[in-house]
């Protein structure tokens, strides 16, 4: 972060907007810090994706296709006419304003087109030019502009300022779903091979090798053997996960990041540790490293790109002749497959209803999917009295919840985590409530923003969430920020770097591997961290 701007530079935010000249009269300006390289020909070659090519979006050619005006209204046509929920959100919308002050970005940068009914109008102006009467005839009078390089390279640069997190949209009094203003408007500019290259990598990586981050088999295998070994000299004792095993009742699949990225590899090991507990209660569970990623980038990319991706899951449940698929911590994971999985790629009529083989639950709400969140899981088998945990492991840890955009306000996972943490910790202290549950703040840095040459947007957007951190760490002492979502361990571990040092970033499983008591482990000195347990400081095996 060398040349991203120090804390006290960018929390000074003007909102006032420029008062002489309309939003269609400034110009873009594609700032560093600001924006995410484009995509390399590479990654779109192998997904299929149209003009693949080395471009620069500072530079003033962007190498579009002769037609490329043609090509962006005939995507405009084809998706107001496949969905209808576009041609709605681009009629209804009365530009009230009720959204403006709740998106993450404009709140932390004051930039006018990062509120969320602005950045949609970008796109609405060019809608209203060629679809709407009063547009054609009136102009700039109706709202309506021509679609020229300037509005293109407008569009793409600030819908890459978006996450997709929808905050916005539980404001807006007509519903309209801004996330879907914002994937519609990106997939226009993937016609002309218009993307970022921290999406289209990972894309190309896990139509490659079934997760975002292109890990071999072989690889994934020998990581989660290394966790077992570093679980074994903190237990003493061996987990033993298996792989690729037909005939198995559960699937496991988690994030890529879980396994490859601190912290989430803490959480995973406290996956194999659950799962090892489990084993003598008769949980039958296998990991995939085919399917080796929850996560989907599609879903930056289009509609099409999701279901693509999305299917290698249900593919390889059927290939394993498994019962039912147990998920891990993830957010945008959970948004596919909570509002879309079985439409894309279901019905799943080789899976059953998922059942917990430990306490006989049925879950309900993933009748159809046939997918059950480890979240929701764990809280099932607490609340049945089949862990036996000391929370006092956990007692260097003062907690707060950071609900995930996805799971919280896409599925409504408001309870199930906090339930968790209290069962494995202490000290939980809350966030103020118009920052948490359904009306959480972003990370700043979902949808595909997770690179390392924009800094300087991801912490302007991560200060909401990073000032009601600053809250209960100033009142309460809270140093640890916890989540159920892969890409907000990655992201938040940074922002907290930047704005909150003293707080670090955790998933609950990694508290929840903290706490679990094993029959026959050794005396337990140290967390999953390597870090001596409180009251185990002076040990001498520490």
């Amino acid at each position: 972060m060398a040349d991203t701007p120090k804390p006290e530079e960018t929390a000074k935010i003007d909102h006032m907007p420029p008062l002489m000249r309309g939003w269609m009269d400034e110009p873009v300006d594609i700032r560093d810090g600001i924006y995410c390289y484009g995509s390399k020909p590479k990654n779109l070659e192998y997904v299929g994706m149209p003009y693949p090519k080395e471009w620069n979006p500072t530079h003033d050619d962007w190498q579009l296709p002769e037609n490329w005006k043609e090509i962006i209204k005939e995507g405009f046509k084809d998706r107001l006419d496949r969905f209808r929920s576009v041609k709605l959100f681009m009629d209804i919308c009365v530009r009230c304003g009720a959204c403006a002050d709740k998106c993450h970005f404009f709140i932390g940068s004051g930039d006018p087109k990062n509120m969320p009914v602005l950045r949609a109008e970008l796109i609405r102006s060019v809608y209203r030019k060629y679809h709407t009467t009063g547009g054609k005839i009136l102009g700039k009078f109706a709202g309506a502009r021509e679609l020229d390089e300037d509005v293109l390279k407008e569009w793409w640069y600030y819908l890459y300022q978006c996450t997709e997190c929808r905050r916005c949209s539980l404001f807006c009094p007509y519903g309209i779903d801004t996330a879907e203003i914002t994937i519609f408007g990106r997939e226009l500019t993937n016609l002309l091979g218009l993307n970022i290259d921290w999406v289209a990598a990972p894309v190309a990586n896990c139509y490659r090798t079934g997760n975002h981050l292109g890990i071999q088999p072989h690889a994934y295998k020998d990581m989660l053997g290394f966790f077992t070994d570093e679980i074994e000299d903190i237990t003493g004792l061996r987990m033993d996960p298996d792989y690729n095993r037909k005939g198995a009742e559960i699937l496991f699949i988690t994030p890529s990041g879980d396994v490859f990225a601190d912290p989430g590899t803490f959480t995973a090991m406290g996956y194999l540790m659950l799962f090892y507990y489990l084993k003598s209660q008769g949980l039958d569970i296998t990991w995939s490293t085919y399917a080796s990623e929850g996560g989907n980038f599609g879903y930056f990319t289009s509609h099409e790109m999701a279901k693509r991706l999305n299917a290698k899951m249900y593919a390889e449940s059927k290939r394993l002749g498994v019962k039912w698929i147990l998920g891990g911590e993830c957010g945008h994971m959970w948004r596919v497959l909570n509002q879309y999985m079985d439409t894309f790629n279901g019905p799943p009529d080789h899976l059953e209803e998922p059942v917990s083989p430990i306490t006989g639950t049925k879950f309900e709400n993933a009748k159809t999917t046939k997918m059950v969140h480890i979240i929701e899981f764990v809280a099932d088998l607490i609340k049945n009295n089949k862990l036996k945990l000391d929370k006092s492991r956990n007692d260097h840890l003062k907690v707060t919840f950071h609900d995930s955009c996805n799971t919280a306000r896409g599925m409504g996972f408001f309870e199930e985590p906090r339930y968790v943490i209290k069962s494995v910790c202490n000290n939980f202290y809350e966030m103020p409530p118009s920052t948490t549950k359904e009306q959480t703040f972003c990370c700043g840095s979902g949808a595909g923003l997770n690179a390392g040459e924009n800094m300087e947007l991801r912490m302007r957007g991560g200060l909401p969430r990073a000032n009601a951190v600053k809250y209960v760490h100033e009142k309460f002492g809270v140093n640890m920020l916890a989540c159920i979502c892969a890409i907000d361990r990655a992201v938040l571990t940074t922002s907290m770097e930047y704005w909150v040092p003293e707080v670090g970033v955790t998933g609950i499983h990694e508290m929840v591997g903290n706490a679990l008591v094993f029959e026959g482990e050794k005396k337990r000195t140290l967390d999953l961290r390597s870090e001596p347990l409180p009251g185990m400081e002076d040990e001498e095996d520490v």
